[in-house]
C-alpha cells in the first residue's frame, strides 16, 4: 500500500487548498477513503471520510461548510478541496484507507495557514 499526499503549502486565511491522494498497491475503488490531519502534540484527527463510491461524505464540525472531500477511482486518487481556510487548519494532512490498511500512512503534506 502506497500513499502519496500533495497539493499542500502556504496560504493566507480565507484563501482554498486541493490536497490531492495517489493511492496504489491496492483496489482502491473497493474502500471508503479519509483525510486526518495532526499537529504536532496532538492526537491526528479525521477530517473528512468518503465512501468507496462517493455517494456518502462525512465531515467533522470543524471543516463542515468549508472542506469537501472526492474521489476519481479512475485514477486511483482522492482530493481534499479546502475553502475558507483558518489558521487553525495548519497542519499536516494525511489519507488512510480503513481497516485492513489503516497502518498504511503517507508522508502528509503541509499546510500553513497565516499571513
Amino acid at each position: 500500500v502506497q500513499l502519496v499526499e500533495s497539493g499542500g503549502g502556504l496560504v493566507q486565511p480565507g484563501g482554498s487548498l486541493r490536497l490531492s491522494c495517489a493511492a496504489s498497491g491496492f483496489t482502491f475503488r473497493s474502500y471508503a477513503m479519509r483525510w486526518y490531519r495532526q499537529v504536532p502534540g496532538k492526537e491526528r484527527e479525521l477530517v473528512a471520510a468518503i465512501t468507496s463510491g462517493g455517494g456518502s461524505r462525512n465531515y467533522a464540525d470543524s471543516v463542515k461548510g468549508r472542506f469537501t472531500i472526492s474521489r476519481d477511482n479512475a485514477k486511483n486518487t482522492v482530493y481534499l478541496q479546502m475553502n475558507s481556510l483558518k489558521p487553525e487548519d495548519t497542519a499536516v494532512y494525511y489519507c488512510n484507507a480503513p481497516y485492513p490498511l489503516s497502518g498504511s500512512w503517507g508522508q502528509g503534506t503541509q499546510v500553513t495557514v497565516s499571513l
